[in-house]
């Protein structure tokens, strides 16, 4: 099964909205699905992690570059 790839791109939106972009995206997903998610807000850092460890997915990179937080999630928690 090919992977999808989805990228989120929330730059420029406060939180909570950059999850609230991830969860609409998660929505669609399935399993083994790639989503990325770049965001301007230094606030979606902790909400991702928080997101992650509640939801069970996969947390595969989370980086800063260049005031972009960057997160890239392997779907794998979906019933």
């Amino acid at each position: 099964m090919a992977e999808n790839r989805i990228r989120v791109d929330a730059r420029g939106i406060a939180c909570p909205g950059p999850i609230t972009e991830l969860v609409k995206a998660y929505r669609n997903a399935k399993n083994g699905d790639i989503i990325e998610v770049l965001a301007t807000d230094p606030g979606f850092k902790p909400d991702v992690e928080a997101w992650i460890k509640r939801t069970g997915n996969q947390l595969l990179e989370l980086k800063e570059e260049g005031g972009i937080y960057i997160a890239v999630i392997k779907v794998t928690a979906k019933k």
